[in-house]
């Protein structure tokens, strides 16, 4: 039916437009790394279709991206332009996972060293942009009215999301899917000496769909451990040794600042950092000598959703517990999949 999506390699016009497994659309070739429309950002993860929500003629009921939108993390508001960026590259080693392009999203500047429209600013100390929210209010409520945390870490002074930035998109899923996949790789300058304090960045992804088979508090961007669900933010590090990979390995943490220290080995490719702007040198404190931050590396992360229903995902980084030290996160390759996926992030391969 025409509300399908082509599945390469069934031999079957899934979407009756006559021809048998084409190959997914790119449309990223030639997007501006500045672009202010929210939809440009869908079309760098390859979400390259869009419709309209409400049409009469169920033969015309495609899948796609019916709106997008910038807000702040709890859906008010305007993050600044000097946050978000489509780039071909980002540093010397990371390029995008599929096509020409990714999304960046950053509580900082969306850029890394010598980069343009925007301009780089170092991520330690960061960039203090002034704004604020709250967190997604049904995320946090869904975790008690708190930031997830793990056990012994400093727990955040405030409930707030600090010069955060959000992206919405609204999409109808063919009529033959039930999950979804997208790349998705977060970089913080609270890694290493930060780790396990009240500074623990975010990122989440919430999928608001008719699908009971996501999270409870709807947030994929999680790490299951065998026993409970880890967002993904600075404090990962702590309880799932392997999830950053592009980074040094070494001391998290800072006695001096009464942050828990432990040993960290789940580092793997400290090049992906070079050129990033993560790979300054630290000067001082526990981290000197160190780069200033580090990375979890490409990750897969799933989420369910009901054949042609009209969902969201809600795409937001965060700064915690302060407006300095930034956090970034780049995004790609967005595919569906007619199988139920289990929802989170995927072991890197």
């Amino acid at each position: 039916n025409p509300g399908a999506y082509e599945v390469e390699g069934n031999d079957v016009d899934d979407d009756c437009d006559g021809d048998k497994d084409e190959p997914a659309l790119e449309c990223d070739d030639a997007l501006p790394s500045n672009s202010g429309d929210p939809r440009d950002y869908a079309r760098a993860m390859e979400l390259c279709q869009f419709t309209q929500e409400n049409v009469a003629d169920p033969t015309k009921r495609i899948w796609g991206v019916i709106d997008a939108d910038f807000s702040l993390a709890d859906g008010s508001g305007n993050p600044l332009a000097v946050q978000r960026a489509i780039r071909g590259g980002f540093g010397d080693s990371i390029g995008p996972e599929r096509g020409d392009a990714m999304a960046i999203l950053s509580s900082g500047h969306a850029a890394a060293t010598g980069d343009s429209n925007p301009n780089y600013a170092g991520f330690q100390i960061g960039m203090d942009l002034g704004t604020a929210s709250d967190p997604p209010a049904d995320w946090a409520t869904a975790n008690g009215g708190k930031l997830p945390n793990p056990p012994g870490c400093q727990e955040a002074g405030e409930l707030s999301s600090n010069d955060p930035i959000m992206l919405t998109l609204r999409v109808r899923a063919p009529t033959n899917a039930s999950s979804f996949s997208a790349k998705m790789f977060f970089f913080s300058a609270e890694f290493p000496e930060w780790v396990c304090s009240q500074y623990n960045d975010f990122f989440v992804a919430l999928v608001d769909s008719d699908s009971q088979d996501n999270p409870p508090d709807k947030n994929i961007a999680i790490w299951n451990d065998g026993d409970q669900h880890w967002p993904v933010g600075v404090n990962l590090a702590k309880v799932a040794d392997g999830l950053f990979t592009a980074c040094q390995n070494g001391t998290i943490g800072c006695l001096d600042k009464n942050i828990p220290e432990s040993q960290y080995t789940g580092c793997e490719d400290a090049s992906l950092v070079v050129g990033t702007g993560f790979d300054e040198l630290d000067t001082g404190g526990c981290g000197q000598g160190k780069y200033v931050g580090g990375g979890t590396g490409w990750l897969t992360m799933n989420g369910n959703v009901e054949p042609g229903e009209v969902f969201e995902i809600r795409l937001a980084v965060w700064d915690s517990g302060g407006h300095i030290f930034d956090s970034l996160v780049l995004l790609d390759d967005w595919e569906w999949s007619v199988e139920a996926a289990e929802p989170g992030l995927e072991p890197p391969q």
